[in-house]
């Protein structure tokens, strides 16, 4: 071959070859460059989105000490205005005041609980204490006539505390009172309205109250948790209405609760668990009925009660369950009748009880169930007087002498068998 055409096809390779070289110089240098712009555009980012998560987190703190500042002022404004509020309707109630403005200090007093639930409890101590201030009684319609008119004003602005507090305690209340504790201790209560109240939870103390005149209403009340207690409360006047009460748990006191005058129904009431006690009362006066009530369940006490006056009558009562004891109770004087009362289950217990005076009837009654034990009671005077019982299938249980002969005062029904 001519070595000119060797020359020119091997310079030919050489061209192809260098130009092939730098095609690839050149797009793996472009590949190169274009991963290193990638690399740095990524870096670039990264910075980017850091710089901006530290602006947003910077902003973010900013924001929530902004609030949180906010807040704690907002925080101490609202604790201040409620503080003032609470310091103004104080003032309004003051004893020296006109019954105008007590009117308003316990409307406030009142709109200031419901708004203020961390402090609810002291609002409410202040309405109760407000109860528990010397309080002059009905000066009779011989007064001077400015004597009677501060006396009903001042009966009105007790009243009215009474209406805002049992208006907090019914279903349905807008703000609910349930659950606190309300302190009446020898508070005079010449009237009220706590009927369909419910007492759930807390501390009711009426201990040493003292319900002296008009009619105090519990009527449909439900006492159901908690504590209520009428420890030495007296009822010396007016009426006290516990009609169709329910008492369904918790704890209900009456110890050495002294009825001497009025009226104190409890007819239709239904005691149907937790304990209520008359342990220690003394019934010397006054008309106290428990007509129609029924006893299913619980423990209701009468323990060592005095029954020395008055007219004391569970006419119609159903003890159906639970235990109910008048053990060591004193009947000595006046009338207890259980008239048409009807003894179907449960525990009723007079053990140890005295019958030395007065007339105990359980004529019309039904004892056709559970437990009616007299073991151990005295009959030494008075009359107690089973004739005329309905239903004597499950007589009560005495534990007379060997003879089986009642005590002379004792008047069994017609052809009734000895019971032990």
């Amino acid at each position: 071959m001519d070595p000119q055409v060797v020359a020119a096809i091997i310079a030919a390779i050489v061209s192809v070859l260098t130009l092939i070289g730098t095609l690839a110089a050149q797009y793996f240098g472009r590949r190169a460059t274009s991963r290193d712009t990638e690399k740095t555009l990524e870096e670039q980012g990264k910075h980017l989105d850091r710089t901006l998560a530290q602006q947003r987190d910077q902003l973010d703190q900013t924001l929530r000490e902004q609030r949180d500042q906010l807040d704690r002022t907002l925080a101490e404004q609202r604790t201040r205005t409620l503080n003032e509020r609470f310091a103004t309707a104080a003032s309004q109630l003051g004893s020296d005041r006109p019954a105008a403005v007590r009117l308003a200090g316990v409307y406030a007093m009142a709109d200031l609980a419901d708004d203020w639930e961390e402090n609810r409890q002291t609002c409410v101590d202040v309405l109760c204490a407000y109860l528990r201030l010397p309080y002059e009684p009905d000066p009779g319609d011989e007064a001077p006539a400015a004597m009677r008119l501060e006396f009903r004003a001042s009966q009105e602005v007790r009243h009215t505390v009474i209406r805002a507090i049992t208006g907090r305690l019914k279903k349905g209340a807008a703000v609910s009172w349930q659950g606190l504790d309300f302190d009446f201790t020898s508070a005079v209560f010449d009237g009220g309205d706590f009927t369909f109240a419910e007492f759930s939870g807390g501390v009711v103390c009426f201990d040493g109250a003292q319900f002296s005149g008009g009619t105090v209403s519990f009527r449909d009340a439900e006492f159901s948790g908690g504590t209520v207690s009428f420890v030495d409360a007296e009822f010396s006047g007016g009426t006290v209405r516990l009609d169709h009460a329910k008492f369904s748990g918790g704890g209900v006191r009456f110890i050495r609760a002294r009825f001497s005058n009025g009226t104190v129904s409890f007819g239709g009431a239904e005691f149907s668990s937790g304990e209520v006690s008359f342990g220690l009362a003394n019934f010397s006066g006054a008309t106290v009925s428990f007509d129609g009530a029924g006893f299913s369940g619980g423990q209701i006490g009468f323990t060592f009660a005095r029954f020395s006056g008055g007219e004391v009558g569970f006419d119609g009562a159903r003890f159906s369950g639970g235990e109910v004891g008048f053990d060591g109770a004193r009947f000595s004087s006046h009338t207890v009748s259980f008239g048409h009362a009807r003894f179907s289950g449960g525990t009723v217990s007079f053990r140890g009880a005295e019958f030395s005076g007065g007339t105990v009837s359980f004529g019309g009654g039904q004892f056709s169930g559970g437990t009616v034990d007299f073991n151990g009671a005295q009959f030494s005077g008075g009359t107690v007087d089973f004739e005329g019982t309905q239903d004597w299938s499950c007589p009560p249980q005495f534990d007379w002498d060997a003879s089986g002969a009642p005590p002379g005062n004792v008047i069994l029904p017609v052809d009734a068998g000895r019971s032990s």
